[in-house]
Parts: structure tokens; C-alpha cells; sequence
């Protein structure tokens, strides 16, 4: 049986995936907003089919998040979580809505992040 990781490179392996992102839905909170098991998927695959056809996204139900918020869905993609938010998505969005609000667009059409526009730098992280 061989090791996972190689002694002498001490680097773990990795492989390939056909998936853009990962998105993680609080279960809790689709139970609290009466949204059923599939619906925020079902949401989230249509607003992909219009806009992105070629994108391929998991949807996963996982435990709390962190808030509970009473009218919404607590969502996290692993871009949203590197900056330490959590979306706080409407169960009755539309699908374009939610995918603009989940998996925002970082290209040369994308629109300007709020704030952006002052004209101020980015104050930069310690």
C-alpha cells in the first residue's frame, strides 16, 4: 500500500476536477425558511443554465453556517469563505439574482464591487 503523501516531497497529491465551484447551504436554514431539499439547487442549477451553461457546480446541504438570519438562506462558496462571509441569499429570488449574488463575475464586463467607485484604496489586511 503506498503512501498518500511521498516522504521525500513531503507535497500532498491532488487531481483534477470538471467543478468551478462548491456552494454549501445551511440545511437549518432551508428548514426554517420551508425550502425543500432540492429547491435551492434546482434555484441555483436553472440561474447557471441561463447565464453559464458550461459551469459545473456542486450544491451541498451542511449544518449551521454561522447567522441565522430570519428571512433568508445562509450560503457560502469557497471564495466567500476565504474572505470570511457568508451569503445571505432571498428564497425568492429569482435564479439570476442568486447566481449574481453567489458566484459573482471577476471580468472585464463585471461591474464595479460597491464602495469601489470613491475612488479610495482597499485598505489592505493585517
Amino acid at each position: 500500500m503506498s503512501d498518500p503523501v511521498p516522504a521525500e516531497t513531503g507535497r500532498p497529491r491532488t487531481a483534477k476536477t470538471k467543478l468551478s465551484e462548491i456552494v454549501l447551504v445551511c440545511a437549518k436554514c432551508a428548514k426554517r425558511q420551508s425550502v425543500g431539499k432540492r429547491a435551492v439547487r434546482r434555484l441555483l442549477k436553472s440561474g447557471l443554465k441561463g447565464t453559464h451553461p458550461k459551469r459545473k457546480v456542486r450544491i451541498v446541504e451542511t449544518g449551521c453556517l454561522g447567522p441565522c438570519p430570519k428571512r433568508a438562506l445562509a450560503v457560502a462558496t469557497g471564495a466567500s469563505l476565504a474572505r470570511g462571509r457568508v451569503v445571505l441569499l432571498d428564497p425568492a429570488a429569482t435564479p439570476e439574482s442568486a447566481i449574481m449574488a453567489i458566484l459573482p463575475e471577476f471580468g472585464p464586463k463585471a461591474a464595479l464591487a460597491p464602495g469601489s467607485e470613491t475612488g479610495k484604496e482597499p485598505v489592505p489586511l493585517t
